[in-house]
């Protein structure tokens, strides 16, 4: 963006530039109109006047086209306005001598001349330029009236100038001069003000402009404004941003192309709207959560318009918000699991001891045997059942060590094939032989086999589970070929007792949850490519960190 001196000197050199090109018309046209008008048969001999204003024509286009490109390289014009008011001065009197001095019509031209400085200087400099003019036209005369100038033969000078002429002629023309200056002076300082407070306003006017434009493209927002014919006349870079539109796609385009709930009736029926929320399907596919107010916009002249949106991606607030609930829920689950857990594993004990105790009596008959057994089975379940209840009454602080991913994940899969539950399973390892993370050794140990559980129980006999790691951007998938998981149930599988097998107690997933979140990490769950579940844990950078090697040998 130039400076304003720069700006200052642009606007000046335009000024002079006219000046030159305007001062050149003026002088070809009245010469050659006196030139036409000595030419005619019933006036004076053309023979001295016309060649002389042909030459005084002549040096006028000379010094125009002189002048012109030295204006061009100039950046101090103060010489340069002084030169070109003291010859036009000059000429001026110089056609005033040749057309008769005191009896010429073109002593007009010294008043064009004051007005031209008024242009260029201050108020002082163009009284300074009216003396000038006044003391040139007064010499003239004198001379003239003494005969002390040369006279060219066939010039129109008058035979007798009585001394009362002389006067009156400096008299009425100083008077003009310097009345000129007064008024041209005051007249162009008027507008000097008036324009420099018109630049002023302007550039107020850009800076306003520019700063608006700022905010719209650096707001958070995304901010829509489509006209009462239903068009987009406006598209910030955030509604871009959360869109995947670019402005020119969208401007000027029917607003329901692209957003149909913007210019729905309902929406216009209710206006304006404070806060309310919709589902969007952006360019790429995504469903967003969208929240959005929308009201009337009108100019200075209570016009409409048309309609104001901002919007903003209410998803990863929504995800963050379950969250947050099912975290509120687990803490509900964990003082209720403090509280009954103390309560139920004493008597539950002394029933499965008193029932052993029993078993041990040789008069016990096989039917009572085996019920006694069911009722130690059961009791042992239901103490697993309060051993994780107090999983979640008690979390312990996580340690990080330096883990193999890879070694474990060796040893859980060992675990799983020699346990024999899982005949014809096969198992695909998608990870290099060190995969090294800053984990909890024992919960992401526990996290990772209750995983590996689930996969295998829903992939059965001949099934497949597919194992991938990715070091640098921290995930962790298992991916199963069962039936996978419904969409309507996906956002309640981590909740505590929810589940979806028989005899299921609805906390394996509940802890996976909480033993990535106490890593800060994150759990979810999609479909894979063998067609069931796949489980996706993605850990945060601090888990990724590099680790010492003589901590891996250990795994």
């Amino acid at each position: 963006m130039p400076s304003e001196n720069s700006y200052s000197i642009l606007h000046l050199r335009r000024q002079l530039s006219w000046y030159l090109r305007t001062r050149l018309a003026v002088v070809c046209f009245f010469l050659l109109g006196t030139i036409v008008y000595h030419l005619q048969a019933d006036v004076w001999t053309p023979s001295a006047l016309i060649p002389l204003l042909t030459i005084l024509m002549l040096l006028a286009c000379v010094q125009t086209l002189v002048s012109v490109p030295i204006l061009a390289r100039l950046e101090d014009f103060g010489l340069y306005v002084h030169a070109q008011l003291a010859w036009d001065m000059l000429f001026s009197l110089a056609i005033i001598f040749l057309t008769g001095g005191v009896e010429s019509l073109y002593s007009f031209l010294f008043i064009l001349i004051i007005i031209g400085s008024s242009v260029f200087l201050p108020r002082p400099q163009v009284l300074l330029t009216a003396s000038a003019c006044a003391i040139l036209y007064g010499s003239l005369l004198d001379l003239q009236y003494y005969g002390y100038l040369p006279v060219f033969g066939g010039l129109p000078y008058p035979e007798r100038i009585s001394q009362f002429d002389v006067f009156y002629a400096v008299f009425i023309h100083v008077g003009a001069f310097f009345l000129t200056a007064l008024l041209s002076g005051a007249l162009t300082d008027r507008l000097r003000r008036s324009e420099a407070a018109r630049e002023r306003r302007e550039v107020d006017y850009d800076e306003l402009a520019r700063l608006n434009q700022s905010i719209l493209d650096n707001v958070i927002s995304g901010l829509m404004i489509i006209s009462p014919e239903g068009r987009i006349r406006s598209f910030n870079n955030a509604a871009s941003r959360i869109t995947g539109f670019r402005f020119d796609e969208v401007y000027n385009r029917p607003v329901d192309i692209f957003f149909p709930d913007f210019w729905s009736e309902t929406l216009l029926a209710s206006l304006p709207v404070e806060r309310s929320e919709l589902n969007y399907r952006c360019r790429d596919g995504a469903e967003l959560i969208l929240g959005y107010s929308a009201l009337h916009v009108h100019d200075r002249f209570e016009k409409d318009l048309g309609l104001l949106v901002a919007f903003q991606d209410l998803t990863e607030y929504k995800s963050l918000e379950e969250q947050l609930k099912r975290t509120d829920r687990l803490a509900a689950v964990g003082r209720l699991a403090s509280g009954m857990a103390h309560e139920i594993r004493n008597p539950l004990a002394s029933i499965s001891g008193s029932v052993q105790l029993l078993l041990e009596n040789s008069e016990v008959n096989d039917e009572d045997r085996r019920l006694m057994g069911i009722v130690i089975k059961e009791a042992d379940r239901l103490n697993l059942l309060l051993s994780d209840f107090l999983g979640f009454a008690r979390p312990t602080p996580i340690k990080l060590d330096c883990v193999n991913l890879a070694v474990l994940l060796d040893e859980l899969i060992e675990l799983l094939v020699s346990s024999g539950q899982f005949l014809g399973l096969k198992i695909e390892k998608d990870y290099p032989s060190i995969v090294t993370m800053r984990l909890d050794r024992q919960k992401i140990r526990q996290t990772l086999w209750d995983l590996m559980l689930n996969a295998a129980d829903a992939a059965t006999s001949q099934g497949r589970i597919r194992i991938n790691l990715d070091a640098e951007q921290g995930v962790i998938a298992i991916e199963d070929s069962g039936s996978g998981v419904a969409e309507d149930v996906r956002a309640n599988i981590f909740e505590p007792f929810f589940t979806t097998k028989d005899r299921g107690t609805g906390l394996g997933l509940a802890n996976v949850y909480a033993n990535i979140d106490a890593h800060r990490g994150r759990v979810y769950v999609t479909t894979g490519q063998l067609g069931g579940a796949r489980f996706v844990i993605e850990l945060p950078t601090e888990c990724r960190q590099p680790c010492e090697m003589e901590t891996v040998k250990h795994d």
